[in-house]
């Protein structure tokens, strides 16, 4: 059975705690909206599944060190400066069940609160000389800009096969969980070799996670997320997609019809959610996402034996068992 987050942070339940001071101070501004921003910002965060992967990692790989806090510092704000930029893209008045920056302080001074955010994140690399976390960042942003472009193209035109689908989630959501891993083996000075390796574990990681966010849409768990969202959105996921390839001509041009043009209509999404459970999309899913855990964990296998080791290895079976 996994752990609660309490029992896998264990190992560096320290660590985070004094993470949190440290990352409140690179937040800081002597203008008084954006101090007043960052704080609701700090106030309103997750689980810090990202800090713990990379205290983690570094833990795995040496002594966990002050570049170590700076390279958690250094994903959380850029980041967070991605989702504040998101949610102007997307015209998203929620994130985590509370208000986006957005929709507190209106599209104009969310794209400032980003791009403060991002410029945060810089400031903190180059005035300490992290050039190779920032390297490791900075790849895991572009790409994941690249795999939102990657995915709005493709829905405009519904051509989504599991190769695309798998780059598109490789680069929005398992660049930035690698960028985790490798920043912690990186930060403890790691051989290029073993932050490499740390660095695809956590891209396998990052690609289950993806699938198990998938799923959520065709779920009835309360997960934060509208059921059949991404139906709606037109996001063509692995379960619509081995769906779609195992029907008829016919059939499969009436489910992509349905996403194009009846997407906004609950009786038709509902329908779709129906099509795709009875062909079996989910059940593939779930094996597709047990696939990378279980690549994740032969590579984690791979390091030494540890607190640290045991602690990411549940925390990787945290990742695909959560219920939101």
């Amino acid at each position: 059975m996994t752990r609660s987050i309490q029992d896998i942070q264990a190992p560096i339940k320290d660590e985070m705690k004094a993470f949190e001071p440290k990352f409140r101070a690179s937040m800081k501004s002597n203008v008084r909206l954006l101090d007043q921003i960052m704080n609701y910002i700090i106030r309103r965060k997750g689980k810090q599944l990202r800090p713990m992967f990379v205290f983690l990692s570094a833990g795995v790989c040496g002594p966990i060190t002050e570049a170590t806090y700076r390279g958690g510092a250094l994903i959380e704000l850029l980041h967070t400066a991605t989702l504040v930029h998101d949610d102007i893209v997307d015209d998203s008045n929620y994130r985590r069940g509370f208000f986006s920056v957005s929709a507190l302080w209106k599209n104009k001074i969310a794209v400032l609160v980003g791009d403060y955010l991002l410029s945060r994140g810089l400031l903190l690399s180059v005035e300490n000389e992290d050039f190779d976390l920032l390297k490791i960042v900075s790849t895991a942003v572009r790409e994941l800009s690249e795999g939102e472009l990657l995915q709005i193209e493709k829905a405009r035109r519904l051509d989504v096969d599991e190769t695309v689908y798998y780059e598109i989630i490789r680069q929005k959501t398992a660049s930035l969980i690698a960028s985790c891993c490798a920043v912690g083996a990186s930060s403890v000075g790691a051989a290029p070799e073993l932050v490499t390796r740390m660095h695809t574990f956590g891209e396998k990681v990052g690609m289950a996670f993806q699938i198990k966010d998938d799923l959520f849409d065709y779920g009835d768990a309360e997960v934060g997320k509208p059921l059949g969202i991404d139906i709606k959105e037109k996001k063509m996921t692995l379960p619509l997609i081995y769906a779609l390839n195992q029907s008829s001509w016919l059939e499969k041009r009436r489910i992509i019809n349905i996403v194009r043009n009846e997407s906004h209509q609950p009786r038709k999404v509902t329908e779709v959610i129906d099509y795709v459970k009875k062909s079996g999309g989910i059940a593939y899913a779930q094996a597709a996402m047990q696939h990378y855990v279980e690549e994740a964990r032969q590579l984690l296998g791979t390091f030494p034996e540890s607190n640290y080791r045991d602690s990411l290895e549940q925390l990787v079976q945290f990742t695909i068992e959560r219920t939101k």
